[in-house]
C-alpha cells in the first residue's frame, strides 16, 4: 500500500482536470481525492497498489488534453483509509 500527495500545476483548473483524474483513478483502483487549490495548482492525494499509485501520478504530469501541465511534487503521505475515489469542494 502506498500513499501520495501530488501538487499538480501549470493550466490545471478550468479543463476538467479534476474530473479526468477522478475517472482515472477508479479505473485504475486508487482511492483519495482531488481538489482545487487557491494557487491554481491542483491537489491529489492517492493510495492504493504502488503501481497503480504511480501510474495515475505519471497520467498526473500530462493530464487532460486541454492541461499544460508544468510541474508535479509527489510527496508521500499517510494513508487515510478512502473507500473510493472523491472531487472535493
Amino acid at each position: 500500500m502506498k500513499a501520495v500527495q501530488a501538487r499538480v500545476s501549470g493550466r490545471v483548473q478550468g479543463v476538467s482536470f479534476r474530473w479526468y483524474t477522478e475517472e482515472q483513478a477508479r479505473r485504475l483502483g486508487v482511492t483519495g481525492w482531488v481538489r482545487n487549490e487557491p494557487d491554481g495548482s491542483v491537489l491529489v492525494h492517492a493510495e492504493g497498489d504502488d503501481e497503480a499509485v504511480d501510474a495515475l501520478v505519471a497520467w498526473c504530469r500530462t493530464g487532460p488534453s486541454l492541461a499544460r501541465v508544468t510541474d508535479v511534487a509527489v510527496r508521500a503521505a499517510a494513508p487515510s483509509g478512502a473507500r473510493g475515489f472523491e472531487t472535493r469542494y
